[in-house]
């Protein structure tokens, strides 16, 4: 059978890869675009600590989390070995004593029947300092073992290309869905027709102008979010672990080479203004700096811009459309998408293939 995917973002390079390795004859086309989300987000892999309590959101959330072993193994067994992905634990903040053991409280729950969070401790100012050097002093920390960071431009690079080792057909253009009747047929990349068994978009945050042609509507909306990317020279930051403050959704990324990544706005009602604002730009640096002075003297080396599709609620919109056969979206997964993505288009490519993925998806639906 013939898969055709469209977006070749974290979502869509991991479902090409997955049909072509499911036996399926694939086309994927994607094409460049300002704002894409994937190489501008900064690729937190630790759901445990989050605040939100949507249990459908935390379910897609952990299986995202509880399959990066495996991923990562499978593509480091295929030669890939520059993934930017490496298990260096999370430090979630606390504001107080109670904070602290609440926050431990909540990760210990929610590791049940989900992806184990490995070691769970409470960690004093100076040990979190002793793992992030640049925090402030007297910030207390529980520490996620687990937590993990990921390059999302490097692993989706390295999707992309072993789904090519795997025989798809891997191209840059502009896509249009094809409809005749009640399923969609196909698609066109630039003019050029390609029937197709099943059509899977994850297009991100351009999914609503790719579906509306075909009379289906997804409620979906881009959320800026800009992200600096600092340089602290002479710091080993690749063993650092990621860190989560409270409350206020912003959080701070080491990766190799003495970068640290400081993220980011969540902006609404933007559309796709692709632009480095001042005021964003001060409120991630003010963020950042309030719970890590010592970054005070790193370089600015650039922000990034990325529009996060965001959906009607938290939950990623996942599965069949109804009432229109061949059509399967893997979209809206708004400010997780790196942790969830990987996962999401190994649904998807199930879905496509006629495969059961193994899971009630009715809490995903795409057009809700």
């Amino acid at each position: 059978m013939r898969v055709a995917v469209i977006g070749a973002g974290i979502v869509g390079a991991s479902t090409a890869w997955h049909a072509a390795g499911l036996g399926a004859d694939v086309v994927l086309a994607g094409r460049d675009q300002p704002g894409e989300a994937t190489a501008a987000g900064a690729g937190i892999v630790c759901p445990w600590a989050s605040e939100n309590d949507d249990p459908d959101w935390f379910r897609a959330a952990a299986e995202g989390a509880r399959y990066y072993p495996d991923l990562v193994a499978e593509l480091s067994g295929a030669g890939e070995r520059n993934l930017g992905h490496r298990t260096v634990g999370a430090l979630a903040l606390a504001a107080d004593d109670a904070d602290l053991h609440r926050i431990r409280q909540r990760v210990l729950e929610r590791r049940r029947g989900a992806a184990d969070t490995g070691e769970v401790d409470l960690l004093d100012a100076s040990a979190a300092r002793s793992l992030f050097p640049p925090l402030a002093p007297g910030l207390r920390a529980v520490r996620i073992a687990a937590g993990a960071r990921v390059d999302g431009g490097r692993l989706r690079d390295a999707l992309l290309r072993q789904a090519r080792w795997r025989g798809a057909d891997v191209r840059s253009g502009r896509a249009a869905l094809v409809r005749t009747g009640d399923r969609v047929t196909g698609v066109e990349v630039d003019g050029e027709r390609i029937t197709a068994d099943a059509v899977v978009v994850a297009a991100g945050a351009w999914a609503p102008e790719l579906l509306a042609p075909v009379g289906i509507t997804v409620r979906i909306a881009p959320q800026r979010g800009q992200i600096a990317h600092l340089s602290l020279p002479g710091a080993d930051t690749g063993r650092w672990p990621v860190v989560i403050p409270r409350a206020t959704g912003h959080y701070l990324v080491p990766f190799d080479g003495s970068r640290v990544v400081a993220g980011a706005t969540r902006e609404s009602g933007t559309g796709f203004d692709h632009r480095v604002t001042a005021g964003g730009l001060a409120e991630v640096l003010t963020e950042a700096l309030a719970v890590a002075p010592g970054l005070a003297d790193a370089t600015h080396l650039e922000t990034r811009v990325g529009f996060r599709p965001v959906g009607p609620d938290i939950r990623p919109l996942l599965g069949r459309v109804p009432g229109l056969d061949g059509l399967i979206v893997a979209d809206g997964l708004g400010p997780t998408g790196l942790t969830i993505g990987p996962w999401a288009g190994r649904v998807a490519a199930l879905l496509a293939t006629g495969a059961n993925p193994g899971l009630d998806l009715g809490a995903y639906d795409p057009v809700r």
